[in-house]
């Protein structure tokens, strides 16, 4: 089952992407143009698809539940085709051969051991899946325990969202 981000918290970090960017004047399709935007265990996809309508590519989706990955594919046509859905558990897709994208939203089970989420964001860090001054976020539930961010991110700041925290760690342009 799926547990989608709320509208209110997606507003929240589009216009906190947006900033980070420099972009918070742009028009709203124009936000995050020419950001490649990879959204790891997406469910329907609604937050990659919500990048790609702010101009986000590319975008890529990566959910494991067949018939969730399903719907996300269906979500993607629907919009012209707006990002690539990948049908596999996150581990699996990040053990492949990477892709740097400059921003990497995960919104993992709140069931999800800390231990599997640093193994996560260990690949997406460690595999070259970040591009160099890319930007992280993990979505949470307040009661769950902080994420434990690689070395490699050099920033990490929350925004709290009622029950729902979102973590932000940046990856500096050297890297």
């Amino acid at each position: 089952m799926t547990r989608p981000t709320t509208d209110r918290v997606r507003e929240s970090v589009f216009s906190a992407l947006a900033s980070w960017l420099g972009r918070g004047s742009a028009p709203g399709d124009e936000t995050l143009a020419g950001t490649g935007f990879l959204d790891l265990y997406a469910g329907s996809g609604a937050v990659g698809l919500e990048a790609a309508s702010r101009g986000a590519a590319p975008v890529r989706l990566v959910e494991r539940d067949p018939k969730v990955a399903a719907v996300a594919a269906r979500n993607a046509a629907a919009l012209g085709g707006a990002a690539t859905v990948t049908r596999a558990p996150v581990v699996a897709c990040l053990s492949g051969a990477p892709t740097p994208y400059d921003v990497v939203w995960l919104d993992p089970p709140y069931d999800l051991g800390g231990d599997e989420l640093a193994q996560v964001l260990g690949l997406v860090v460690g595999r070259g899946w970040l591009a160099p001054g890319g930007i992280v976020l993990v979505e949470r539930s307040s009661r769950t325990p902080d994420p434990e961010f690689p070395d490699d991110l050099a920033e990490v700041w929350r925004r709290r969202y009622g029950e729902t925290q979102v973590w932000f760690a940046t990856r500096g342009g050297d890297a």
